[in-house]
């Protein structure tokens, strides 16, 4: 960071990777929540003797530069924090005031802590949050980014799998080009090549992918895969909970085949007649949908108690995800980039064409813009991500059914929630925003013990005594009166 640089972020207070701290004679005890907020989340600069009052900076310097860095340097060396971390430092004279300035990186091994693990932070907008048990959990899980599913279970053996689903697998990997080598091996040799066994025990990954349900259930007991029909725009406004949902199956091929099904009937196929006038169908927003599957299939945490999900409104579809992705996700579209939470899973859908090549799969999302003239939405957090799409189709008859009941229920509903108590649950709600009002969703669903579904319910039923300001990922929540 240049001199210009330092006065530039000045300038802004709302730098995510930039945090001031007063320091004349000895370090803040706030340093180290920074430290660690730093390196569990994208790195950052932390800057020594500057103070900060409201939306001001007034530059004041530090005394004895050359302590400060020392104790710095040696705090990190030493056993305060879970693990070394390699920090660089620099110095700077502005207008005859000496500033220090650290850089501490992310790191890889996550999490970053002092003292013990309640001690997590991480950076959420211009400030240090304390981590949730839920993010501190997701950390140690993504130590194993691309393993878990690759290690086997003891005792186990291909008697554990759903043979009529593997056979049904080995038939659609029979209508490819894919693997000639093995269409005739038998049962036990195909699946020690494709990595379902690994001598002759089961790897995760084979388990989930083929697995009968009470040995699925018995080793993963958080797997589902879950999708949702719901007649409205949103949870909120349905009628009825939802028309479709699929009922739970045995393991990941018997779900995404019934979720495949029902995806040829959300979008267009337009059919198009060739100069030799034979037709083909344009599957193109298919096989957007099916990759999306796939992605969510190979980036899901099943480790996790947060169920994935498939949501289908009227008006877009949302994919759901336990486990966020490796990368931001500005650094994932547009490259060639692979790193899969489930390497197994990945190879096992390439092979019967359900996946993109490896790294192309998050472009093919990102072409649905092309293709329906709405831009996907795709987000990322700490311990779920989720891609939307809007339907276009389902758009245009809302669009064209608009004004048909304009002022027919006008006013019906006015003062409806007016003095309305809050239930038990509603109220627990209240509580967690009382307590941090940059709680999440997903925050408030984990302490509740109850699914993301039914905090997005409750919320809007609240509308009278709180609502949420700024961006949906992100921002905070404001008290607009108290409980009754």
């Amino acid at each position: 960071m240049t001199k210009n640089e330092l006065v530039a972020k000045l300038r802004d207070i709302e730098w995510e990777d930039f945090e001031v701290k007063e320091a004349k004679s000895e370090l803040p005890k706030t340093i180290w929540e920074t430290v660690s907020a730093f390196s569990n989340t994208s790195g950052g600069w932390i800057v020594l003797g500057v103070k900060q009052s409201g939306k001001t900076f007034e530059i004041q310097g530090v005394g004895n530069i050359e302590k400060l860095e020392q104790d710095f340097l040696t705090t990190l060396r030493s056993e305060k924090f879970n693990q070394r971390l390699a920090v660089t430092s620099k110095s700077y004279n502005i207008d005859g005031k000496r500033l220090l300035a650290f850089y501490v990186p992310e790191v890889e091994m996550k999490p970053v802590y002092y003292n013990n693990p309640a001690n997590t932070f991480i950076r959420m907008g211009s400030g240090d949050q304390r981590a949730t048990e839920g993010e501190i959990r997701a950390m140690f899980r993504d130590q194993s980014f691309g393993k878990k599913t690759e290690e086997t279970i003891p005792e186990s053996g291909i008697e554990m799998l759903n043979l009529n689903t593997l056979r049904s697998y080995r038939y659609a990997l029979s209508q490819t080009s894919n693997l000639l080598e093995y269409r005739d091996v038998d049962d036990v040799e195909f699946c020690e090549h494709v990595n379902i066994t690994n001598k002759g025990l089961l790897t995760y990954a084979g388990l989930l992918m083929f697995g009968k349900a009470p040995y699925v259930l018995r080793y993963v007991p958080t797997f589902c895969v879950d999708y949702i029909e719901i007649p409205a725009p949103t949870i909120q406004e349905a009628e009825v909970r939802y028309t479709y949902r699929i009922p739970e199956q045995e393991n990941i091929w018997e779900a995404v085949q019934i979720i495949l099904r029902r995806f040829r009937t959300l979008v267009d196929a337009p059919i198009h007649i060739k100069d030799d006038g034979f037709a083909t169908t344009d599957e193109s927003q298919y096989n957007v949908l099916r990759e999306a599957l796939a992605n969510m299939v190979m980036h899901c945490d099943y480790f996790d108690s947060m169920r994935s999900c498939i949501r289908v409104y009227t008006d877009h579809i949302e994919f759901m995800n336990g486990g966020c992705f490796p990368l931001p996700v500005k650094d994932i579209i547009g490259k060639v980039y692979s790193k899969l939470r489930n390497p197994t899973l990945a190879k096992l859908f390439r092979y019967v064409g359900i996946a993109e090549n490896a790294g192309y799969g998050m472009n093919k999302l990102a072409s649905w813009e092309k293709l329906t003239g709405t831009t996907p939405s795709i987000t990322s957090d700490r311990t779920y991500a989720t891609v939307s799409f809007s339907l276009k189709s389902a758009i245009q008859r809302r669009n064209d059914n608009e004004g048909k009941n304009e002022g027919k229920n006008e006013g019906k509903n006015e003062g409806k929630n007016e003095g309305k108590k809050l239930t038990p649950r509603q109220r627990s709600i209240f509580k967690l925003i009382e307590q941090n009002p940059n709680i999440s969703m997903v925050e408030m669903a984990n302490q509740l013990a109850v699914s993301i579904s039914t905090i997005e319910r409750e919320i809007p039923k609240m509308a009278n005594v709180i609502r949420h300001v700024g961006p949906k990922n992100g921002g905070y929540w404001e008290i607009l009166t108290l409980t009754k």
